[in-house]
């Protein structure tokens, strides 16, 4: 069986068709921001899995002010990149 790793992306500022890699969890760094998408269990018509958009984060898992960035996870993908923990 074939697995296909272009998948729709939806709501989110990447709404649209994405390359995936049939990964559970897709995040897409833009303007600083690491935006996350979640694969659902439902496909499109075409066959191609949907992620729903979960929000932003910021790289070094929070904004100061905001919340307490240093209890805070950031994103897999920030962490290994080497993001974490700056503020």
């Amino acid at each position: 069986m074939d697995t296909n790793t272009t998948a729709h992306l939806v709501g989110g500022p990447r709404d649209g068709t994405h390359e995936t890699g049939n990964e559970a969890l897709v995040e897409v760094e833009i303007d600083g921001l690491m935006h996350r998408y979640i694969k659902t269990t439902k496909q499109q018509d075409d066959g191609r899995p949907l992620y729903n958009y979960d929000g932003a984060v910021a790289p070094d898992g929070g904004e100061p002010g905001v919340e307490d960035a240093a209890a805070r996870v950031a994103s897999p993908r920030a962490d290994a990149e080497g993001h974490g923990g700056t503020y």
